[in-house]
C-alpha cells in the first residue's frame, strides 16, 4: 500500500487536515506530519536558530513547531520508516493563486517534496469570510488527482498546485488544467497604533486585482471550476536568458 505524506500550513488541528487525511486513508497509508499552529504565508522558510520539537499526538501523526517546510524535511529524514509515494499538503483555508503561490507554506511544503524526488500536491479552497467551507469538496479532488499521481506519476521538479471553488462537489464544472496567473493586491498594508500611540503597520487584505484570462488559475476557480497548475522548480526565464546571452556579446 502506497505511504502518503500529509502537511500543511494551517496546523495539525486544522479542519482541512483532517478531512483530507480521511480521504487519503481510503486509497493508502497515511503519515500526517503538521505545523503545531498555523503557519501561513511562511514560504519556504526553514528553522536553523533553534532545535525543533516534534510531539507525537497519536499514531502516525506529529505536530512539529515550525514551518511545513521543517515538517516534510523532518518526516523524510527521521520520522518515516520508508519514503512516501506521494505528498499532499493541504487542504489550505483559503486559496493559493496567482502571485500569492510565492507566500504559500502550502505550496511551499509540496515544492521541498518535490526537492526530495516525491510528487507533491498542493491542495487549497477558496472562501469569502463567514463562508461555510466545503473541504470535502477538495478532498473528494484531491483523491481523485492523488491517485492519478500514483498510477501516472509526474514529470521531474513538478508539482502540482490544486485550488477548488469553495462549492458542493454538485456545482462544479470540473477540472481545467491552468497555469500562473497574475494577482495583486492594493492597500494591502493598514497602519495602526498601540496603546501609546507609537505607529504599526499591518499587512493584509487590500483590494485584488488580476489578469482576466481564461487560461489563468485565477478565472478558472472563479468560473467553478477545479485548477490544476503544473509548476515547477526551475525558476530560470530561458528567453530572457538566451536574449541576454546575445546581447552581452555585443557589447
Amino acid at each position: 500500500m502506497s505511504l502518503i505524506l500529509i502537511t500543511n500550513d494551517d496546523g495539525v488541528y486544522s479542519e482541512g487536515i483532517k478531512v483530507l487525511t480521511e480521504a487519503m486513508r481510503q486509497i493508502g497509508e497515511v503519515a500526517v506530519v503538521a505545523p503545531d499552529r498555523e503557519r501561513s504565508a511562511v514560504s519556504h522558510a526553514l528553522t536553523m536558530h533553534r532545535p525543533l520539537k516534534v510531539e507525537n499526538i497519536k499514531k502516525n501523526i506529529y505536530a512539529v513547531n515550525g514551518t511545513p517546510t521543517d515538517c516534510v524535511v523532518v518526516a523524510i529524514e527521521k520520522l518515516l520508516t520508508e519514503r512516501p509515494s506521494v505528498l499532499v499538503s493541504g487542504i489550505n483555508r483559503g486559496a493559493n493563486l496567482g502571485d500569492d503561490i510565492g507566500y504559500s507554506g502550502t505550496v511551499s511544503a509540496a515544492i521541498e517534496g518535490t526537492l526530495f524526488g516525491i510528487p507533491s500536491i498542493a491542495v487549497s479552497v477558496m472562501f469569502n469570510d463567514n463562508e461555510k467551507i466545503h473541504y470535502n469538496t477538495a478532498a473528494f479532488f484531491a483523491q481523485k488527482i492523488t491517485q492519478y499521481v500514483l498510477k501516472e506519476g509526474l514529470p521531474p521538479d513538478t508539482l502540482l498546485n490544486v485550488n477548488v471553488p469553495n462549492l458542493p462537489r454538485s456545482r462544479i464544472k470540473g477540472i481545467r488544467f491552468t497555469r500562473q496567473g497574475k494577482r495583486t493586491y492594493e492597500n494591502a498594508i493598514h497602519e495602526t497604533y498601540d496603546p501609546w500611540g507609537r505607529k504599526h503597520f499591518w499587512i493584509g487584505g487590500g483590494t485584488p486585482s488580476w489578469e482576466d484570462r481564461d487560461d489563468t488559475d485565477i478565472v478558472a476557480v472563479m468560473k467553478g471550476y477545479v485548477s490544476v497548475t503544473p509548476l515547477h522548480l526551475d525558476m530560470t526565464n530561458y528567453e530572457a536568458l538566451e536574449i541576454l546571452r546575445k546581447k552581452w556579446r555585443q557589447l
